[in-house]
This record gives structure tokens, C-alpha cells and sequence, in this order.
């Protein structure tokens, strides 16, 4: 008898069952849908109703102010506001695949609601051209909207997100506004871009950016296009039904309705049946079957499903769907399905009827199919008892099924848990199982929590077992904007309690908008809280805690983060509060000193101030010494240039500082004897007006002076920076020898006995490559091995030997003898040496 109560609910139509159940009775009061402009959310989501000013209606006890409702599927209201927008009629509204309200005005204004009737700021405008010449119509799909002027111009935004408008190629030869419009969404177009199909005096035409062209010749009144975009149902002017795939050959369906009159709504019930609605009847029209009707003593709203088509009312909201074919086999009258044998076995087992086992027997080889059924029929029941059953059918038959997946029945429990939680009236999100699937659980979730309802989606996350981080930081942010009144220190403990539930939730998104909302001191007591230092910090600093972002970063340790508050409160506050900020904190200022050195002259001026307020003065003169450097490097300092005197004093002034302390007498020294040494290098390049001094070495100085013939001037740097004996004849003798003038070489061998020898001359002539003068130091030479090496130099063999012999040293001997291998005399006599040397027993 349950099947027959189930089955008498439907319609046959043709080979197809369809049912029409009532989800709710409508909550509202005093809502007739003639008297307003409705737009219904597909997937179960909120109504939109505004009195629509283009009638002449009653007001009854009821303000003039035009007001926005939003309401659930279920007639509870939701939010309410006062239309303020009087700068033209409403067109049209619809909802947005993120369920955003976007209606539009004459003028081609765009203004935008949230589910809780707050404007959406900015508004936008569909463009000057449809401001002048005021929009007529609009039709919506899911995230898009075409626009057609008075003057037959067509207007598109493809996609709410981006809200940018483009202009649709205009049929030039029409006068007349279309009879009826539809548009082709761009994900089911070869081309990916809008295409609109239009009915017009000559047939229907489809536009698109780059042009118009005539697509059939029937003269339509009004248009649908399917839901996968393949067919477009036509409603003639000879009242006809023509459903046609997108090349308008062979009509699909061509049906002849009982009123010529266009229908006030024409809408595809999945991709089975087609539904024409007039003001009392609503007619649906299927391939090979006759129309069916349904008769209405109120107005009704058509909202397209994926698999059907929910009808608003002012008193109910209804579900028109195909009947799934798990159902079908269960509940058909007279249907000996194994499904259906289940589902009766598991009423005669309640019974304690014997017929239970017959069943079983009856189906044991189709038994797990027949669980399947039962278990795909239950998700698509509305009734909650009906579900219960078929459960319990499946789970019956499950217990004589050892193949059979043992987790359907929790999966499927679990999902019908989530889908009756959603369709209680204080929800009132009816959605079916095949919507649910579409929409996806996190969807679902986020439009929960969108409405305000964070408890059952914080409940649904878990039950889930997804993530319940946007769901407490949705219901934070809402709490802080509705809590005006609650203190911060109240308000913070509350937050709390809710928010460690969640691990690894961001306490700085959280404290981000409670600064955003005004309540700064909270923002503050919030990112205490926050971990994670790469999140704290910025937010610190956007809220003005300078101090605290400061200490934080250095505790992390990311130098990329103590650069961020540094160059952040180096903009914000005065150079010297900035110093005694990061004063105490010894990784905050290297990294600020180690920046600044890099930084340009601008930057070492504030380097400079910056280590005179800490009192480090030497810090200050190695910058004063290393500018002088940098302006030495300068194109223009040389011959006798002005920048020398700049230099100078930079230096002395480093100077000055490092004789300040008592730990850098080195470095003041080094700095007193480095500008005395520009200052005469400078003179020097004047007088000899050749740029190649300066920045030189004393020795090298010295070096030049002597090479040019300047002897006083050598000798007064020698003087002046009191070179020593030995260093003066190291550099005279090799810059006398450079310039080859070997008289004066003689003759300053003979002023006095050298402190250095004379090896230094011998090797100078060398050099040289001048060997007769090198003979004239050679016999002065006292060590014997040192005249030994130097007569091989030159390649004197036998003096070499007899030098080497009077040292007594075979080893020098052998060594020599290598140098002259190639010369059998002179090797001979160095053995000969060598073999008396070792017959004297000298090793």
C-alpha cells in the first residue's frame, strides 16, 4: 500500500514519471508575487521580491517606500532594506553564481546586494550608451546579463567578477525592439564569447561581438535555451512549441498548445521536458507525449534546476522533477524489480512474515543491485521517513550481501544528514541530492556561513571532516561587526573561546578586520595571538604598533620582516626617535648600518647622524675616510684638481674624531699621515702637472719622483714620513735602474757603504738585462754563494765555480751545475770542484 500512496503522486508522461512535491509552505505574509519583481537563486537559494513599479497596485497597510526583501526558500526573511536607487526603474534582478544580488536600472546602473541587503560598493554602469539611450530589457544567466537599449543596441558583461561591458555586434535593419531574447552562455559556444539569439519580425537571428546572422524563420515569441546549452525551445507566433538543437534542422519537439498567446514564463525542466506557464495553467510539454497540465488559482515563479524546476508561489514552493529511476523501480505500481522485492521484504520482516525469505530467495543473484536501488532512492527522497526506510531496506539486504561495498550506506547517511540539516525551514535550502553534488559540500558551506548560519556550518565541517577554519573565522569577523556595544577586553574573551577550537587559525586575518571595523585597541590584543610572524608583523604595523611589529620581528629572526618595520618606521617617524628605537636592538641596527653603507651619499649622511647620536664617532670617521675614498674615484679629481682640498679635509676631520678615543690612536695616525700624503701628492701633480700621485703609496710616490729626476722632492717625502735607510735605497736603486741611468747608480753606491748590500744593484742590472754593470757590484758582494748565483745569472761559469768553491758547498755546486747543463765545459769543471770538495770530505 506504501507504493501505491508513493506512485499516486506521479505523472506518466509517456515513458516517464514525474512527481511535484511540496517542499514548504511559504512563511512570508502579505507577499503576492503579481504585485512584485521576484528573483529566485537556483540551488536552493534566496527569493528576492520589490514591488514592481511598472503596475498600478493596492497598498494596503503598507509604507509608499518601495522595500528589497530577501527571504529563504521557505518564506522566512532574511533581510529588508529601502530601495534608494531613483535614478530610473528597475529592469531587472537576478542572482549570481556566489549569490550576489545585481539588479539594473533604466539609466544602466548596476547596484549589487549581498544576502543580507547591503549595497556592494562600487556600482557600475553599463556604459554613456545606455545611460542616453535607457536599457528596455535584460537577461540574466548565471554569472552574466545582456542588455538591449530603445534604439536595439545589446549590451553584455560576461562575468560579474571582472563587471566589464561589451557591445554586441547591433542588427542594423530592425526599428522594432525583439519580441523575445535568450542568450547562449559562453562556456556551451565554440567561441567562448556571449551569444544572444533574437526573435524578430523575419525569424531569429544570432548576434555576437563580430556579427548578426539569421539562424531560423520561424517567428518566435518567446525563447529558452536547455541547460547544457544545446537546445533552444521556441514558442511561434501560431502557438506552437519548436525545440531545436543549435543548427535549427530537425525539430526535436513541435507541439501545438491550446493558446496562441506567448506564455508569461517558458523554462526546461532538466534536459527531459519543457514547461510553459500562463496566468492559470502551467502546461509540460516531453517528446512523444501528450502535454500535461497543472492548474493554479494564484500566480506562480519558474526557477530551473539542474534536474528540475522548483514553482514559487504565494504559498507553497513545489518541486517538478523527472522521478529517478531507483525510485521508479521501488514505488511503480505492480513493479516486481528486485529493488522493489527488497523493499517489500523488508515490510513483510516487520511483520514477522514468513514472505520475507521468499523474497530474498527470489532475488539473491540481483541482491546487490537491489541494495544500490534502495540506498540511491533513499538521497533522492525529500521524506524524512521514506529515507529512514529505504535505509533500513538497503542495510536488510546488505546483512545476505557479502560482495557489496560496506560503506554506501554510511556515505549516503551521512549526505542525507547534511541535506536535511539544509532543508529545515529556518534554512530553508531545499536542495536535492543531484544539486548538492553539483554545488559541492565547501559551496554549500560557504553559503551558510554567508547567511549567518555558522553553528550548523561549523557542525557540517566536522560531521565532514573538512576544514572548520573559514567557518570560525567567518562567525569571528561577523561577531566583531555586530558587537559594537560589547567592551574589547569582553569581546576578545569570547573570540577567543571559539577560536582555539581551530589549529593553526590566522588570529591576524581576524585582528585585520577588526581594525578595518574601527576597534583598533582589539586588533592589538588579538595579534598577541598570532603565531605566525610573517602574518603578526605587517598587521602590526598597519594598526601603529611600531614597538611591538619591531620586537616581534627581531624575535623571528627574518631579516626580510626587520627590514619591513624598519623601512616602515623609517617613514613614519622623526630620525632621531627612530634611532633610539632600534638602539637597544643590537640585529635591528646591524642590519640597518650594514643597508645604510650601501646606500649612497644620502644614506651615509643619515648612517652619520645616526652613530653620532649613539656617541660611536669612530663609526663615523670610517665613513668620513671612505667618502674621501669615493670622491677620489670621481673623473675630476686629478691634475691639480679642486676636489683634492674636499678630500683632505674629509679625512682630517676623521681625523679629528679617531683622536677622540682613546682605542683608535692607530687609525688617527693612519688618517694624519694619509691627508699629509694627499696634501703633498696634490702639490706634487701641480707642479709637474702629471695626474699620477695621487692615491699612490709613499713608496711608490717616492718611486716617481726619483724616475722623473725630482731628488729634493724624494728626499723631503723620505724626510716627511721618516722612510727608513734601508727602504730610501731599495726604492732609489731599482727607480735608478728603471730610468737606466747607471752613473748615478754608481755613484750612489759609492756615497757610503749601503745598508742594504749590494745584491739589491746586482739584481737591479739584471733586471735590466745589463750585465756589464752588474759585474762593476758583483766582486763587492760578500757572501760567496750570493756572488756564485749572481756570476751564473750572467752566465759566467767559471767565476760562478770559483765563488761557489771558496763557500764550500756541494749542494750549490750541483744546483749550479743544472744551470749549465747545456755547456759541457762548464760542467765539467763544476764536477771537478764538486769531486775535490768531496775528497777534502766536504759534503
Amino acid at each position: 500500500m506504501a507504493n501505491v500512496s508513493v506512485a499516486a503522486e506521479w505523472q506518466l508522461v509517456y515513458n516517464r514519471y514525474y512527481r511535484k512535491p511540496e517542499h514548504y509552505q511559504m512563511r512570508w505574509k502579505n507577499i503576492d508575487l503579481s504585485r512584485n519583481k521576484v528573483a529566485c537563486a537556483p540551488f536552493g537559494g534566496p527569493i528576492a521580491v520589490i514591488r514592481d513599479e511598472s503596475k498600478i497596485v493596492q497598498l494596503y497597510a503598507e509604507s509608499a517606500l518601495r522595500k528589497l526583501r530577501i527571504f529563504n526558500s521557505a518564506g522566512v526573511l532574511i533581510s529588508e532594506t529601502v530601495w534608494k536607487h531613483p535614478r530610473g526603474r528597475l529592469i531587472g534582478m537576478s542572482w549570481s553564481d556566489d549569490q550576489t544580488l545585481v539588479c539594473i536600472v533604466r539609466d544602466g546602473t548596476v547596484y549589487r546586494y549581498n544576502i543580507h541587503a547591503e549595497v556592494i560598493e562600487p556600482n557600475v554602469s553599463m556604459g554613456t550608451e545606455c545611460f542616453e539611450d535607457n536599457v528596455a530589457e535584460c537577461v540574466f544567466w548565471g554569472n552574466g546579463v545582456v542588455c538591449v537599449t530603445d534604439t536595439n543596441r545589446y549590451f553584455c558583461i560576461a562575468d560579474f567578477k571582472t563587471m566589464t561591458v561589451c557591445e554586441l555586434a547591433r542588427p542594423e535593419e530592425l526599428k522594432e525592439l525583439p519580441h523575445c531574447v535568450a542568450v547562449i552562455e559562453p562556456k556551451y559556444t565554440l567561441t567562448g564569447n556571449v551569444e544572444v539569439l533574437i526573435g524578430v519580425d523575419t525569424g531569429i537571428l544570432m548576434l555576437d561581438e563580430d556579427g548578426v546572422q539569421k539562424v531560423d524563420d520561424n517567428l518566435v515569441q518567446k525563447m529558452a535555451v536547455s541547460p547544457n546549452g544545446s537546445f533552444v525551445a521556441c514558442f511561434t507566433h501560431d502557438g506552437r512549441l519548436v525545440v531545436n538543437n543549435m543548427d535549427f534542422i530537425n525539430p526535436v519537439i513541435d507541439q501545438t498548445c491550446e493558446s496562441a498567446l506567448p506564455p508569461e514564463q517558458l523554462a526546461w525542466c532538466g534536459m527531459d521536458s519543457i514547461l510553459l506557464y500562463w496566468d492559470d495553467m502551467l502546461l509540460m510539454v516531453a517528446p512523444q507525449a501528450e502535454p500535461v497540465r497543472y492548474f493554479y488559482d494564484e500566480p506562480v515563479f519558474l526557477i530551473p534546476e539542474c534536474d528540475g524546476v522548483r514553482i514559487l508561489s504565494n504559498t507553497s514552493m513545489e518541486f517538478l522533477q523527472r522521478v529517478p529511476s531507483s525510485t521508479e523501480y521501488i514505488f511503480t505500481i505492480g513493479s516486481t524489480s528486485p529493488a522493489a522485492l527488497l523493499y517489500d521484504a523488508l515490510d513483510h520482516f516487520d511483520r514477522r512474515s514468513a514472505k520475507a525469505d521468499e523474497n530474498l530467495r527470489l532475488i539473491r543473484s540481483s541482491l546487490p543491485e537491489a541494495v544500490e536501488a534502495c540506498i540511491d532512492a533513499a538521497g533522492h527522497e525529500f521524506d524524512i521517513s521514506r529515507q529512514r526506510t529505504l535505509l533500513r531496506a538497503a542495510s536488510y539486504g546488505q546483512a545476505f550481501c557479502s560482495n557489496f561495498q560496506r560503506d554506501r550506506i554510511q556515505e549516503m547517511s551521512k549526505t542525507l544528514r547534511v541535506l536535511n540539516a539544509v532543508r529545515d525551514p529556518e534554512i530553508g535550502i531545499p536542495l536535492s541530492i543531484q544539486q548538492y553534488k553539483v554545488l559541492t559540500a565547501p559551496v554549500l558551506i560557504g553559503r551558510l556561513i554567508n547567511a549567518h548560519h555558522h553553528l550548523l556550518a561549523l557542525r557540517i565541517s566536522e560531521y565532514l571532516g573538512m576544514s572548520q577554519e573559514v567557518v570560525i573565522m567567518h562567525w569571528a569577523c561577523s561577531k566583531i561587526t555586530a558587537s559594537l556595544a560589547i567592551p574589547d577586553a569582553t569581546l576578545l574573551e569570547i573570540l577567543l573561546d571559539k577560536l582555539k577550537l581551530c589549529k593553526g587559525i590566522s588570529y591576524a586575518a581576524v585582528a585585520a578586520h577588526a581594525d578595518k571595523s574601527g576597534r583598533r585597541k582589539l586588533a592589538a590584543m588579538l595579534v598577541e595571538y598570532e603565531p605566525r610572524s610573517s602574518k603578526q608583523v605587517p598587521l602590526l604595523l598597519s594598526i601603529g604598533e611600531e614597538d611591538t611589529a619591531l620586537v616581534k620581528a627581531t624575535e623571528s629572526g627574518d631579516t626580510d620582516l626587520i627590514y619591513l618595520v624598519l623601512f616602515h618606521i623609517w617613514q613614519k617617524r622623526p630620525a632621531l626617535e627612530f634611532f633610539g628605537m632600534i638602539q637597544a636592538k643590537p640585529l635591528a641596527c646591524d642590519l640597518f648600518t650594514t643597508y645604510a653603507r650601501y646606500g649612497g651619499c644620502y644614506m651615509h649622511e643619515f648612517l652619520k647622524d645616526f652613530f653620532l647620536s649613539t656617541g660611536q664617532l669612530q663609526e663615523v670617521a670610517f665613513l668620513l675616510w671612505k667618502e674621501s675614498w669615493e670622491l677620489g674615484k670621481n673623473p675630476m679629481a686629478s691634475k691639480g684638481s679642486p676636489l683634492h682640498g674636499p678630500r683632505i679635509k674629509l679625512i682630517e676631520k676623521a681625523q679629528n674624531l679617531f683622536s677622540e678615543t682613546k682605542e683608535h690612536t692607530f687609525e688617527s695616525k693612519a688618517a694624519e699621515e694619509h691627508a699629509k700624503l694627499l696634501r703633498i701628492q696634490h702639490e706634487l701633480e701641480t707642479s709637474t702637472k702629471q695626474a699620477i700621485f695621487v692615491d699612490s703609496s709613499i713608496s711608490d710616490t717616492i718611486r716617481t719622483c726619483i724616475v722623473l729626476g725630482n731628488h729634493r722632492a724624494a728626499g723631503r717625502v723620505k724626510t716627511e714620513f721618516k722612510v727608513s735607510e734601508k727602504r730610501w735605497y731599495w726604492l732609489k736603486v731599482f727607480a735608478l735602474a728603471t730610468i737606466r741611468d747607471w752613473d748615478a747608480l754608481e755613484k750612489f753606491s759609492k756615497e757610503k757603504r749601503p745598508p742594504i748590500g749590494y745584491r739589491p744593484f746586482v739584481e737591479a742590472c739584471i733586471d735590466a738585462d745589463e750585465k756589464g754593470e752588474a759585474l762593476k757590484y758583483i766582486p763587492k758582494l760578500a757572501d760567496p754563494r750570493e756572488k756564485a748565483e749572481a756570476y751564473a745569472r750572467i752566465g759566467m761559469a767559471k767565476e760562478a765555480a770559483e765563488a761557489a768553491s771558496q763557500a764550500k758547498d756541494g749542494e750549490l755546486l750541483g744546483r749550479l751545475k743544472l744551470t749549465f747543463a747545456q755547456n759541457a765545459a762548464a760542467s765539467s769543471i763544476f764536477d771537478t770542484l764538486r769531486d775535490r770538495l768531496s775528497f777534502q770530505g766536504v759534503s
